[in-house]
């Protein structure tokens, strides 16, 4: 920016005797030819601070990849659901080895996981004053990996991912009392659903149906 300042100094400024140039002093011109150059050289400096500002825009930084990157609507709390967080949150009980979801709280900021986690299903690990230890697979390349993290209990709830095995079990318990009070005895093993049984077709009439050769000549004619 300095030698382009200096450019347009030497190009706009006048002396008594007449214009300064990088190379001394030079016979005073007339007016009209004097604002003509004037004028070219803001034109010029123009020109070379838009060249400036778009090699600064060439030049800008990447975008960022921070923790919260990429967040900004994968952690905002849902439509109507802003503003204070229900007790019912922090009454919960959790115990070791439940499952859990990792639903990330925007407005909780301590405690929060890494956005990696959020949307994942763990099993609890450890349980702390205000916070709970998840237990979560996390694949890296061709291996799955155990990561064992603590999040506060604003980003976790619980899951429902065991709820049709706990209702399974419960139906399985109530038919085993059933089949002994009357002295059977039953399997509650799921079993694959076998093809449908089979039937006999009766009063129908056979039909045999035998094609016709093609002829030119008639189909020429209109058909038969």
């Amino acid at each position: 920016m300095g030698s382009i300042q200096e450019e347009w100094f030497r190009s706009s400024s006048c002396g008594p005797l007449g214009e300064v140039s990088g190379t001394g002093v030079r016979p005073r011109k007339k007016r009209r030819g004097r604002r003509r150059e004037e004028k070219e050289a803001v034109v010029d400096l123009l020109e070379a601070f838009a060249a400036e500002g778009e090699k600064r825009e060439k030049e800008k930084m990447p975008a960022g990849h921070g923790l919260r990157s990429r967040t900004r609507d994968l952690f905002s709390r849902p439509f109507r659901k802003k503003g204070y967080i229900p007790l019912t949150t922090y009454l919960r009980t959790y115990r070791i080895g439940e499952f859990v979801d990792v639903k990330v709280n925007g407005a909780v900021h301590k405690g929060m996981p890494h956005k990696f986690y959020h949307g994942r299903t763990g099993k609890v690990w450890n349980v702390t004053k205000r916070a709970i230890g998840v237990e979560i697979n996390k694949q890296v390349g061709n291996r799955i990996i155990k990561k064992r993290i603590h999040v506060r209990i604003e980003h976790v709830q619980p899951s429902r991912c065991a709820e049709d095995f706990r209702l399974r079990k419960v139906k399985n318990d109530q038919l085993k009392a059933e089949a002994k009070a009357r002295g059977e005895v039953i399997s509650t093993k799921r079993q694959p659903e076998g093809p449908k049984p089979g039937f006999m077709v009766e009063g129908a009439t056979l039909e045999t149906v035998t094609p016709i050769p093609y002829d030119v000549v008639n189909d020429l004619k209109g058909g038969y």
